[in-house]
């Protein structure tokens, strides 16, 4: 029996010995111990990160404005069989009428030094080299998805299946850049439907597990 004088002493041996103890049985079942956190870091909250190798079940985006912060949107991109189905919401939005709505390549939603909005997200997406075309046409851009209409109410939705895209390989649109433009898309004008400015901006990111 030890004596209680020696018990803060024997204590810290006794939970290192767990510990080891607790690690050995974790190698020999083929597995390995959990990574500590490092000190003083914030577990990451909201969005799942896409894991490596894996499908994303769903992603989304959140649009927002430079010029007009009443402006609000989502962006919804879930996977279906050989297909991921678009699902856009606004509102807030000043002007009715339609509105060009792209998929960018690049997931950054920046200003250049002279203030034009969203140059930073590039151009539209595009990874088989077609000609810009609105997306009922048989050769398009992967990110062409036409035009959304704006109610008076400054409101738009849009739903859009399309088979150009996939939440997992080259055709993801995981960590690209949703843009909403100013005006219409003529479905025409080469590259970009001369839709006017960049109104809106959302970087598209995973946010459910993996599909195995």
């Amino acid at each position: 029996m030890t004596h209680p004088r020696y018990r803060w002493f024997l204590a810290p041996a006794v939970a290192a010995g767990t510990l080891a103890a607790a690690v050995a049985a974790c190698a020999a079942a083929g597995g390995s111990p959990p990574a500590a956190t490092p000190r003083g870091a914030i577990p990451a909250k909201g969005v799942q990160q896409e894991p490596v190798g894996g499908t994303a079940r769903t992603a989304a985006a959140k649009l927002a404005s430079f010029d007009d912060p009443k402006l609000t949107g989502t962006v919804t991109f879930t996977q279906e069989t050989g297909a991921v189905r678009v699902v856009v919401d606004l509102a807030g939005v000043t002007k009715p009428g339609p509105h060009g709505l792209h998929l960018h390549e690049v997931g950054k939603c920046e200003s250049d030094p002279g203030g034009k909005n969203y140059t930073t997200a590039g151009g539209h997406f595009n990874p088989t080299g077609a000609a810009h075309a609105c997306p009922d046409s048989t050769a398009h851009h992967a990110g062409d998805f036409g035009n959304i209409e704006i109610q008076a109410d400054g409101s738009g939705h849009y739903e859009r299946l399309t088979a150009m895209l996939s939440l997992s390989g080259p055709s993801s649109p995981v960590g690209r850049a949703l843009i909403l433009h100013a005006g219409a898309d003529d479905c025409t004008t080469q590259p970009t439907g001369n839709s006017g400015g960049r109104l809106a901006c959302g970087v598209v990111v995973a946010t459910s597990g993996v599909a195995h």
